[in-house]
């Protein structure tokens, strides 16, 4: 045998893996776009006054990267720095069993957690089910018809409901009333979100009654904070005779033996669906819910699922009434919420669909009876229990003592919540054992557990439930392990995911979520974690999260960050708070304009608003860029009540606006601050930094840039990061004050480091990727794009670019003309690009009639070039249409997508053959996914609003 060394390639690291095309793939791209390097062709694309040091990207100071099997390692570490004890805290957040089931087949599942919002829902009806699912779960159990699919957290979504009201009321009325027995977590994001609306919050304890204050809404806890289970009817008929509307903040697990809010005759249900399955993963996330009364259902927040049907009549899902509030109304909205905790909602529904009403029902009556074991072995001790009438939840009055009795509890491994220095707060849940009530009554003083025999229910004779649920045969018919199994199957195959496929998004940045970024969620001690546990407690997570406030910090040159908010609609209003906060606190109060482009998303607007802001739109030039007359203009205008400018840089177009920094100095010499929506900082990072070229603050998007998840269209994490003079007014929480500071307008979230769990993920990308590795996907991302513009630019028009012709991490191709001659529009393309089987672009955003392209940095060259093929092969076949080869009307662009059952019909009624609807190119033959549906009728949808399951008859055609 030869001695002789065998060459052989470097080990690939992972931002080998992450990044997609190899070396001799980037040299390709690079020759077509027309540049020697990466950094040459940023350099060529980036304003020089943006970047940190002229010709040159931004320096970070980041660890050294690490491996997947050291960053594990280095997660075990931290993990084991977390002291799991039982939790008996309650306040909205309990020990759940998780049936592995569902937590390998969704949650850990690809197939579900890759998956982009259901715009395109032809190739989104697995998703879509299993939301309806969740809609019916949340309808039948609050009694209130509509539900939608799901909203960020309990507290989040209590607020969402009061501005529901206020737009009823019309703003007729500034009143509403807070029961003083609710979450304090959540009267503080109510606090949080009411002032700066004008909202006058008045707290009472309702079990007295309505004070005497004219209201546009009333709000109670059901069972209440402190346990108490209470005959809602007096307060909603008080708060009806006033022409108020009740919202019910309960407990779906509570709601399976106890009377309905509907039944009360409650307008809105708002809650959690944590304890259907999800971890409390120190705070999240999870899917809350909010169900309302008919009449009220054009009011939602958020998503909501609806039935249609596709061209061939067969019923299909979709998103109803689909352009949301803010996107209507913009700056006359009162909701940012933009996205939805799908795949918690689809955890939780499918927990309901697995154990069905009468697992569910025996769920609740087992917690139930725990409880009531306890507070009768407490009793027999001759403490004091406060709670007569209860679900779960005991407060026990112990004077002087409590604090004794919740450290007593904490060294026999259970948490017990401090109600105040009296009293001690106790919740059961489906995890509570006997031996953990038999450790409480030991913290109480008890040396052996009384013994208390059978001991009576608690819940009141005249509030137990005795009207059925979950009769839709979905919650009865997956009992075993095996059908559930292949139920989850069947929906996933349904779907088009980032597992099949990219998904070319703008705006979106589908990029890889690698194994091993994702490992660490499910492990117990991130996942099982309380969030009001002391911090002694967790940490690991907790230096997870420091962690990435500095790692984040340093990447946008920001000097402090919360990761609080959790979505960007989040951070947004966040940040907008701060710069609030920070001119009230000079004495500027009058400084209420917010200036925003008129290309911005929808929810910058909306966002404005909800922190107390006036909307002022700026124009744009011909190029997309902000029209910097119009801004002049504008600023004079405002004078000294200029607020801010809200901004996103590269721009919503995709573009490298040139004047960023002009634009920024303008606002600052006006006395105002800059925004800088962080939504495409994945096109910046390692180059240049927000809070180095003259931005005040920016939310990022976790979920974008850093590899968390899309979840179907949740979770999200949107940390808002800011400038030193702005850290005052960051969201603090009163569970930790280590959460935030105590010149903050409050939280913004329900958990004071909002959805925690899933920061590992965030944690794991940039440990694994360094410095170098984080600006290298910068670098591929904007390739990526450019590469893709310059080879469509030929068949479609490009419609934006800045220096030197370049677009930044995506582009927007134009089809207005194509379709001013020929008839196909963007969606007939879009729907075509199922049949290529292709997720579509953003469509019609920003501007309708085009499609916008991210192609990001994960996809290698083949599946860039399979995508641009596909492009290409339907330019030709719009061509076909121009030149009558193809009929205007029946061709394969207008008729798709096609289905499987449609092209191996008996009849085939259409010019065109069965070859070109279903395999327009050959590798087709090899993979070929099929929408489950033709194309859905969404007017229809709209026209005959059917949000919950159907009846299997509906399918039986």
């Amino acid at each position: 045998m030869s001695d002789r060394s065998v060459s052989r390639p470097p080990a690939l690291t992972f931002p080998d893996r992450h990044i997609g095309p190899d070396p001799a793939e980037r040299a390709a791209m690079l020759e077509t776009v027309g540049y020697a390097s990466t950094a040459d062709l940023m350099t060529a694309a980036l304003p020089a006054d943006i970047l940190t040091a002229p010709d040159a990207p931004a320096p970070l100071r980041l660890p050294e990267p690490v491996g997947e099997a050291e960053v594990l390692a280095e997660l075990r570490a931290l993990a084991a720095r977390n002291r799991l004890l039982v939790s008996m805290i309650g306040q909205g957040y309990y020990g759940t069993v998780t049936p592995p089931v569902i937590r390998r087949n969704i949650l850990e599942n690809p197939a579900w957690y890759t998956a982009y919002t259901p715009y395109q829902p032809e190739i989104s009806q697995g998703r879509l089910e299993a939301l309806l699912n969740f809609q019916t779960m949340v309808a039948d159990l609050t009694g209130l018809p509509i539900a939608g699919a799901s909203l960020l957290d309990e507290a989040t979504a209590a607020a969402e409901a009061m501005t529901l009201a206020r737009r009823v009321d019309k703003g007729k009325r500034s009143v509403f009333v807070v029961d003083a027995d609710v979450f304090g977590h959540t009267l503080a994001v109510l606090r949080t979100r009411a002032e700066p609306l004008g909202i006058d919050l008045v707290v009472a304890d309702l079990s007295a009654g309505l004070p005497d204050v004219d209201a546009f809404g009333v709000l109670v806890q059901y069972p209440a904070a402190s346990g108490q289970v209470r005959d809602l009817r007096p307060v909603v008929d008080a708060a009806h005779e006033r022409g108020a509307l009740v919202v019910v903040a309960a407990d779906l697990l509570a709601l399976t033996v106890l009377r309905s809010p509907g039944e009360f005759g409650a307008d809105v249900a708002v809650g959690s669906t944590q304890r259907f399955g999800v971890p409390m993963g120190f705070g999240g996330p999870h899917a809350a819910y909010m169900a309302v009364r008919d009449g009220l259902q054009r009011q939602l927040p958020g998503r909501l699922v609806g039935v249609s049907v596709d061209a061939a009549g067969k019923p299909a899902y979709r998103l109803a009434l689909q352009t949301r509030e803010q996107h209507i109304r913009r700056e006359k909205a009162t909701s940012n919420i933009c996205t939805a905790q799908v795949l918690l909602a689809v955890m939780a529904g499918m927990y309901a669909v697995y154990h069905g009403p009468h697992g569910l029902r025996a769920i609740a009556e087992r917690v139930h009876r725990r409880t009531a074991e306890l507070a009768a072995g407490l009793r027999k001790l001759g403490v004091e229990v406060l709670t007569d009438a209860f679900f779960d939840t005991l407060r026990v009055r112990v004077p002087s003592q409590a604090a004794a009795v919740v450290r007593a509890a904490r060294d026999l491994g259970i948490n017990l919540f401090f109600a105040d220095e009296d009293t001690v707060g106790v919740s059961c849940d489906e995890t509570t054992t006997s031996e953990h009530v038999a450790a409480v009554l030991r913290a109480f003083g008890a040396t052996t557990p009384p013994q208390t025999g059978d001991v009576p229910s608690a819940l009141p004779e005249g509030l137990r439930r005795d009207v059925d649920y979950l009769t839709h045969p979905v919650f009865h018919t997956y009992r075993s392990e095996t059908a559930m199994l292949r139920y989850l199957r069947r929906l996933a195959d349904r779907d088009l995911a980032l597992d099949r496929t990219m998904i070319p998004l703008g705006s979106c940045t589908m990029k890889l979520n690698a194994t091993a970024e994702m490992e660490a969620i499910t492990w117990p001690e991130f996942a099982e974690l309380h969030p009001f546990a002391p911090l002694d407690q967790a940490e690991g997570l907790v230096q997870i999260v420091r962690d990435l406030e500095t790692w984040l910090a340093e990447i946008t040159g920001y000097d402090a960050v919360s990761l609080q908010p959790n979505a960007g609609s989040q951070g947004e209003f966040a940040g907008l708070l701060a710069i609030r906060g920070y001119h009230r606190s000079r004495g500027e109060e009058q400084r209420d304009i917010c200036l925003i482009p008129s290309s911005a998303h929808g929810t910058n607007a909306a966002s404005a608003v909800m922190a107390g802001m006036r909307v002022s739109v700026v124009a744009c030039d011909s190029g997309g860029n902000i029209d910097l007359a119009d801004l002049r203009a504008k600023i004079d205008a405002a004078g000294d009540r200029l607020a801010a400018l809200m901004v996103t840089y590269p721009s919503t177009h995709g573009v490298y606006e040139e004047t960023i920094a002009e634009v920024c100095r303008l606002v600052h010499e006006a006395g105002g601050q800059v925004y800088v929506d962080g939504a495409n900082l994945n096109a910046l990072v390692g180059w240049a930094k927000p809070g180095k070229f003259g931005a005040d603050v920016s939310h990022l998007n976790l979920h974008k840039t850093f590899c968390i998840p899309h979840g179907g269209g949740g979770p999200g994490v949107g940390p808002v990061a800011v400038r030193a003079h702005l850290a005052p007014f960051l969201p603090n929480h009163p569970a930790h004050t280590e959460a935030g500071p105590h010149t903050s307008a409050g939280p913004v979230a329900a958990a004071p480091f909002g959805s925690a769990s899933i920061l590992p993920i965030s944690w794991a990308y940039i440990r694994l990727m360094g410095e170098q590795g984080l600006r290298a996907a910068t670098e591929q991302a904007v390739l990526a794009a450019n590469y893709v513009a310059r080879r469509l630019a030929p068949y479609y028009p490009v419609l934006y670019a800045g220096r030197n012709g370049l677009v930044a991490h995506e582009c927007i191709i134009d089809l207005r003309g194509l379709q001013k001659r020929t008839g196909i529009s963007n969606e007939d393309v879009a729907k075509r690009l199922i049949d290529y089987g292709f997720h579509a672009p953003t469509m019609s955003f920003p501007v309708p009639g085009t499609l916008m392209i991210e192609p990001t940095e994960s996809e290698d060259l083949a599946e860039l070039d399979r995508f641009i093929d596909a492009m290409i092969a339907i330019r030709g076949e719009i061509d076909r249409v121009a030149e009558g080869s193809y009929d205007r009307a029946d061709n394969p662009l207008k008729n798709a997508p096609h289905t499987a059952e449609e092209v191996t019909a008996d009849e085939w009624k259409h010019a065109y053959s069965r070859s070109e609807a279903a395999y327009p190119v050959p590798s087709l033959r090899a993979s070929k996914y099929w929408a489950p549906v033709g194309r859905i009728d969404q007017a229809y949808g709209d026209r005959n609003l059917v949000c919950a399951c159907p009846p299997p008859e509906a399918f039986a055609q």
